[in-house]
């Protein structure tokens, strides 16, 4: 069914509607991916209209093209959320052991996050965590699907973490949001970044922390990631920063799994997947290093 859908959606877009090759079948959690040629295919999943912008997403596409740290635009629909982009040949897909093996991605990493941050791109949404973790939860209030136990205790607990973060903002940049391993492409010189259907303007230091949880990158390769983000060692208050969205993405993001669940995605147990997450922040929010880094981010 795949496969038709895309070349249904590859006849109605004029400049592609020639392609008669052969499409490959790509990852992703929540859309359908193919390769075409030298031509990327996202088609939304199911739902997805619920949670995401897709007007929002395509002038982020464009803008982080311009940037030079994602593929060029061919065709995007704000309508229907269909977009092409340029395959970007001899690309690795990353993954967390990709990110263990291959020498130098942290950094690459890091080099692309602080090409965008710097860019001047303007994204339309404004990635506000604790709004949207709200708003998740608002979608949720319709679905028939339980939060885990002591969710709602941690939410409270985070009022001290949003006072701090807010105690000294960083000026909002614009920012994936969203940097799951598989959204970055390593050609070994440079690390290009796709999907941008969560991305806003944002305390930049939220990239950074969200890909070390999704890379499991241990403190070797977190200490990479941020002396080519930063061109130096981290101050304490920016490796604070990064440590506190490290909890404070697997709190939102546990939402965002129980959506998937209650939406019936098949891609994976999306109920161990949200459990998991929570478990995670609540760990590490409970540990005395937590307490330093967030008494740094504090302190300024």
């Amino acid at each position: 069914m795949g496969t038709d859908e895309a070349r249904a959606t590859l006849a109605a877009i004029p400049a592609l509607a020639g392609y008669d090759g052969p499409l490959e079948r790509l990852g992703g959690m929540t859309n359908l991916v193919f390769r075409a040629g030298d031509i990327c295919l996202r088609i939304p999943g199911k739902g997805t209209e619920e949670y995401i912008n897709r007007a929002n997403e395509a002038v982020a596409a464009r803008e982080a093209a311009k940037a030079g740290v994602s593929p060029e635009v061919l065709h995007v629909d704000p309508a229907t959320g269909v977009l092409a982009s340029r395959f970007v040949a001899g690309a690795v897909t990353m993954s967390p052991d990709k990110f263990k093996l291959r020498a130098g991605s942290p950094a690459r990493a890091g080099e692309a996050f602080r090409r965008l941050h710097a860019s001047g791109a303007v994204f339309p949404f404004r990635f506000e965590l604790f709004a949207m973790i709200d708003d998740y939860l608002k979608v949720l209030s319709t679905k028939d699907v339980a939060l885990p136990p002591g969710y709602h205790d941690v939410v409270r607990e985070s009022d001290t973490v949003r006072a701090a973060l807010a105690a000294h903002r960083l000026p909002i940049a614009a920012c994936h949001c969203d940097p799951l391993c598989e959204n970055f492409l390593d050609t070994g010189e440079r690390m290009w970044i796709v999907d941008w259907e969560y991305s806003g303007m944002n305390d930049p230091l939220w990239d950074l922390g969200d890909l070390s949880v999704e890379g499991r990158f241990d403190t070797a390769q977190e200490e990479e990631m941020m002396r080519a983000y930063f061109g130096r060692e981290a101050k304490p208050a920016e490796r604070g920063r990064v440590v506190t969205y490290k909890a404070m993405c697997d709190l939102l993001w546990t939402l965002w799994g129980l959506i998937q669940l209650a939406n019936n995605n098949p891609v994976e147990d999306f109920r161990a997947y949200a459990d998991g997450r929570f478990a995670r922040c609540k760990a590490l929010m409970e540990t005395p290093e937590f307490s330093r880094h967030l008494a740094a981010v504090r302190q300024g």
